[in-house]
């Protein structure tokens, strides 16, 4: 049986975030005691707003230190991914760097920012998390800044150039978009994420 923890950091999408885990059938405790995250079976480390606050916010807790120490599965989403890796330029801030790279602003030829809406994902390579969704599947982003594809993006999405909508490294996995806003592609990426060991 799961027992998953969303980490506790401030942002309006963790109540649909916990009803979307309820439609799985699936309760997810919301904490930011580090003891009861780290007994957790599954790490969820959401994120609205800006890095630098979303940095604060884990250093105040102490789980700046501890994310990069769990061994459980840890998906972030939206601004909970972008805090996985190195940096963001959202405020020349350096983040938890579990994963190479660095967070910049989208490019504003790529139309109105932040990136807001229904975009098509393209699956660069099969992956536990990715089970049963294809190239026609549609997720909901709402971002700023992104990162660029690289050695642990699994898929991409698309707004003025190809950016990393999914990525993965050993027990880390990260979501650009916003799954519990992501209908029948949201609830099965969710459910992947509860059955990674």
């Amino acid at each position: 049986m799961t027992d998953p923890v969303i980490i506790a950091g401030g942002g309006a999408n963790i109540a649909s975030l916990q009803f979307a885990f309820e439609r799985l059938g699936q309760r997810a405790e919301l904490s930011a005691d580090p003891a009861r995250i780290r007994r957790a079976s599954h790490v969820i480390l959401p994120g609205v707003g800006a890095a630098a606050d979303g940095m604060t916010r884990l250093a105040a807790a102490g789980l700046d230190t501890l994310l990069p120490t769990l061994t459980q599965p840890v998906l972030g989403i939206c601004l909970g991914m972008q805090l996985l890796f190195e940096a963001s330029d959202e405020g020349e801030v350096r983040c938890l760097g579990i994963l190479p790279g660095r967070a910049r602003r989208i490019h504003a030829s790529a139309g109105p920012i932040p990136h807001m809406g229904w975009s098509r994902l393209r699956i660069l390579r099969p992956h536990p998390l990715l089970a049963g969704l294809g190239d026609e599947d549609w997720a909901y982003f709402v971002h700023s800044y992104a990162l660029e594809p690289g050695p642990d993006t699994v898929a991409t999405g698309d707004y003025g150039g190809a950016f990393t909508a999914v990525a993965s490294r050993g027990n880390f996995h990260g979501t650009q978009f916003h799954p519990e806003r992501s209908a029948a592609t949201g609830a099965r990426l969710l459910g992947n994420f509860l059955e990674l060991g």
